[in-house]
């Protein structure tokens, strides 16, 4: 490191001389120090009684963190780079160490796949200044510094050497311990999870890698075998269902459930079938919105798997009835690829859509309209906004605001507990009316004979042990993210022309179920024939109406 005088301008030594492999390891430093305060936790919960093996992993992460950084910057493009990796890591470390986020593969494919009002919410003056703390001196000192390039070839063996010293140093630390550090790994994945910025790194190498294998991956025919059946054939009134994807919805605030808050007063006076243990395929809307309309199980299903294959909404086509995907989120991860899609807007709606961003109430001006109209069985899938969060508040209409004080920030750690919770369940309490009213709908509609099917996609975290949000990797993810609220509701007509007996469900509410048996359960509501459909996922079979 030198400090060479300048001729003319600039006072003499104020921009010292570094070589790349100083450059580098410096800003690994800074990142390591800055932007790691989970991932320095985390090491100290796992080895907080061997202060020895915590010093040698964080040394053996330090050099693999290292080894990266020079890799990745090179000679014209190394102050770039570095400047780079020092914003990635900057913005995660935000989510990590506030919200208790992990930025995993499926972490990166739902920020890919967002909105701009979904993103917006997450974008705060205090993300802005926890970005600015740690990103704007490492990225000033890596302008500052000016960098004593070497011969090409010179270049190129010390690069090479430093990047095998590197990741050959990391193996030797981890070595001295490996079946201890092994056990680690295999068993605490949120330690590296944690880690700035390799863990947004490896997922986005992750998620490019999964996007470009199924690029050209194309449906192939599924239940093309699938017809109406005897049943619903012999209808006198055209079918009407309903499914509602929920979003963000955790059972354990639902008072239907047993929560000890009056969540859900609407829903309670409705002839439901609610179930009390539901698990959902994921903790993110990306993966458990198309694993649940998938043929798929939870425990076979991949997002390439689940694009190989034509999904229920297919199969009910391909059976004769027309299906529609009406959203007021995030799209639907391609499972209205081949079938009618549709934007909810405040053209739908302009009462339901005054702040900006629609509340579900969007969906029934329209709904009604279709049931008073229709000729032909029809399925419409309603795609929730639900309580999605950070802006909870947003999610229930202003004069609707049941338990307060409520949360009315997107940064949710600077709200209290107590506020959290209670803006939260009144997005429950929302949800619950809208249900509550398509109930109402469907069942003033004489003309159809109507059915609703609740499912939300996932659960969510509101800060127990600085968790929030959702989206946690399901090995460590708390129930909270991953029990689901499910309700299911049939009007007389549809009960008696399925030929299904009215107390079918009462037995069934409580034995534990999953997204496995949305598939199925459909198909058998609708009286769907197909061999594709699970008898053992049918939450409808056995419950045919016993003849007088």
């Amino acid at each position: 490191m030198t400090f060479p005088p300048t001729k003319g301008g600039p006072v003499p030594g104020l921009r010292p001389v570094l070589t790349p492999v100083w450059l580098n390891l410096i800003t690994a430093l800074w990142l390591f120090l800055t932007a790691n305060a989970s991932f320095w936790r985390r090491l100290a919960e796992i080895f907080g009684d061997r202060p020895l093996a915590a010093a040698t992993f964080a040394a053996a992460v330090f050099a693999l963190l290292m080894g990266v950084v020079s890799a990745l910057a090179v000679r014209r493009a190394q102050k770039p780079v570095l400047m780079l990796l020092v914003l990635i890591a900057a913005v995660a470390s935000y989510y990590t160490d506030r919200l208790g986020v992990l930025i995993d593969r499926e972490m990166i494919q739902n920020a890919m796949t967002t909105t701009v009002n979904e993103s917006r919410h997450l974008i705060t003056p205090e993300l802005a200044l926890h970005v600015a703390l740690r990103a704007v001196p490492g990225i000033a000192l890596v302008l500052w510094v000016r960098v004593d390039r070497r011969p090409v070839l010179r270049a190129a063996l010390g690069w090479a050497g430093t990047v095998v010293a590197c990741f050959a140093l990391m193996a030797g630390l981890l070595y001295t311990d490996l079946k201890g550090f092994s056990t680690v790994l295999r068993g605490r994945k949120d330690l590296m999870g944690s880690v700035q910025p390799l863990a947004p790194m490896a997922g986005t190498l992750r998620y490019a890698r999964m996007m470009a294998k199924s690029a050209k991956i194309e449906a192939q025919p599924f239940g093309r075998d699938a017809v109406k059946g005897p049943r619903l054939a012999a209808m006198r009134k055209p079918v009407l269902m309903v499914i509602v994807a929920g979003e963000t919805a955790r059972a354990q605030n639902w008072s239907l459930g047993g929560y000890g808050r009056d969540t859900n007063p609407a829903l309670a006076a409705q002839d439901i079938a609610y179930f009390t243990d539901v698990t959902s395929c994921g903790t993110a809307t990306a993966t458990s919105l198309p694993c649940m309309f998938s043929a798929l199980n939870a425990a076979d299903y991949s997002y390439e798997g689940g694009l190989a294959q034509e999904n229920l909404l297919d199969v009910l086509s391909h059976a004769g009835v027309h299906v529609e995907w009406w959203d007021n989120n995030t799209g639907s991860k391609g499972m209205a690829d081949r079938i009618a899609f549709r934007t909810m807007t405040r053209e739908d709606d302009a009462a339901a859509c005054a702040t900006g961003e629609c509340l579900d109430a969007v969906f029934l001006p329209r709904l009604r309209q279709v049931a008073g109209t229709m000729t032909g069985d029809t399925v419409i899938v309603l795609h929730q906004i639900g309580s999605h969060g950070p802006s909870y508040w947003l999610r229930y209409p202003e004069g609707e605001e049941a338990f307060r004080p409520a949360c009315h920030q997107e940064d949710l750690t600077g709200c209290s507990a107590e506020e959290i919770v209670n803006a939260y369940d009144n997005t429950i309490r929302a949800t619950d009316r809208f249900l509550s009213d398509v109930i109402d709908l469907l069942k003033g509609q004489d003309r159809v004979a109507g059915a609703m099917y609740y499912v939300s996609d996932h659960g969510e975290s509101l800060g127990e042990n600085g968790l929030y949000l959702h989206g946690t990797p399901m090995f460590m993810a708390p129930d909270y993210q991953y029990k689901v609220p499910m309700v299911v509701w049939m009007s007389g007509d549809f009960r008696q022309g399925m030929g299904l007996a009215p107390d079918c469900l009462t037995g069934r509410q409580d034995r534990p179920v999953s997204h496995d048996e949305l598939y199925s359960t459909v198909l058998g509501m609708m009286d769907i024939r197909t061999e594709t459909r699970d008898p053992a996922l049918d939450l409808m079979s056995g419950c045919e109406a016993t003849p007088s």
